[in-house]
């Protein structure tokens, strides 16, 4: 926790709830609730037998999945151009690179 609060200056909490919970939850849980939510539909659809629904269902699953994707690879994206600009950039960029990878 000593190289955290020295590298962050106090904000080294914060930091740790951004890593360790908002981005987890970011990154699983929305895609689950996704995949969730679209295998419901299409569940009610093929319960209700008709043909058109299911149809319409099936389509709203495969949004979903790629939803769920392109979801789960923000977090990844967001990482490495941070990484991009904390290596390349110029000024003081070490700081909050280190508080970042000192949060995991």
């Amino acid at each position: 926790m000593f190289i955290l609060d020295d590298a962050c200056q106090g904000l080294g909490p914060i930091v740790q709830v951004i890593r360790r919970g908002v981005f987890p939850l970011i990154q699983i849980g929305i895609p689950i609730v996704l995949i969730v939510l679209g295998t419901i539909d299409l569940g009610k659809a093929v319960i209700s037998s008709d043909e058109k629904e299911v149809k319409a269902a099936q389509g709203r699953l495969i949004k979903r999945f790629i939803y769920a994707a392109l979801v789960f690879f923000v977090v990844t994206l967001v990482t490495v151009v941070m990484n991009i600009v904390a290596k390349g950039g110029q000024g003081d960029t070490n700081g909050w690179w280190a508080c970042w990878e000192s949060a995991k």
